[in-house]
């Protein structure tokens, strides 16, 4: 596993542009998880609107340029493509065991920062909150994990070229979150600064507990989730073309949600190759 440590070059040069600000003060410690084992039907998002304060009225495919009047503009993105590693993805390691689910929890902790309760802390640990940077998506201000604000600045840039012929205004966002709204031993991603939502009140969570389950859309028949949010699709696969993974493939079916699942250390193009082979299983509690 990669020790927690600071942001490559390629990333200090990537966020140069970024509006800074004072990071925000961690609350006081929540005291460890005591729940039930993790199960998906016994874990649901509470509060996923919780932080969602913020309100406001890329790269082609290999297969090379199109030519024509129709030809889209080339990208320019400044990340790599990749996919959500396999075993941080919520559905695989909840059904992988405790063993999967400390596993996920550990990475995270050594990779982004320690939440008490979960994991186990480094000798230098610092919280994930230590981490977390101002910056924009879409116009609108959200709070981040400093690692992965390149990445969503890649994922705007595909929206604003391939989502062209879909238009859609954000009017809210909710980045980090500093109070865990996950039961059963779980941990959210909001936690980490590396989950994002988007328009909780327009983009559906039919999996979760009420309200939310309770929306309209929630009750009438659809072909696929992507029918019950405001949010177009091309939104989606924008985000999972840069290692974020959309909850609406999860039994929560939470569609406004993305948390970014894949090497922080391999968004950007040109930094030097890192392993980004999972750690072995971990034994024992958080």
């Amino acid at each position: 596993m990669r020790p927690l440590h600071l942001l490559p070059m390629g990333l200090t040069a990537l966020l140069a542009c970024a509006a800074a600000a004072p990071r925000p003060v961690p609350p006081a410690p929540t005291p460890p998880s005591t729940g039930p084992a993790v199960t998906p039907t016994a874990t649901v998002e509470a509060d996923a609107s919780a932080d969602a304060a913020a309100t406001a009225t890329s790269e082609a495919p290999d297969a090379g340029p199109v030519e024509g009047p129709d030809a889209a503009p080339a990208s320019t993105s400044a990340c790599n493509e990749q996919a959500p590693q396999d075993f941080l993805v919520r559905g695989n390691f909840l059904k992988g065991g405790a063993a999967a689910v400390q596993r996920a929890i550990q990475y995270r902790t050594d990779t982004y920062g320690y939440f008490r309760g979960f994991g186990r802390p480094g000798p230098d640990a610092l919280p994930p909150s230590h981490y977390v940077v101002d910056t924009t998506f879409m116009g609108l201000p959200v709070k981040m994990h400093a690692k992965v604000v390149p990445a969503l600045r890649c994922v705007e840039e595909e929206i604003k070229l391939a989502c062209t012929e879909h238009p859609y205004t954000a009017r809210a966002l909710a980045g980090v979150r500093f109070k865990n709204t996950y039961r059963g031993g779980e941990v959210t991603n909001h936690i980490y600064g590396i989950a994002i939502d988007i328009d909780p009140g327009l983009n559906t969570c039919c999996g979760c507990v009420k309200p939310w389950n309770e929306a309209p859309a929630c009750q009438r028949p659809a072909r696929s989730e992507y029918d019950r949010m405001a949010m177009p699709e091309c939104w989606v696969h924008a985000f999972e073309r840069y290692g974020f993974y959309w909850l609406g493939h999860d039994v929560l079916k939470d569609t406004m949600h993305f948390e970014f699942l894949g090497d922080p250390e391999h968004i950007v193009k040109g930094a030097a190759p890192v392993s980004s082979a999972p750690p072995p299983a971990v034994d024992g509690g958080r």
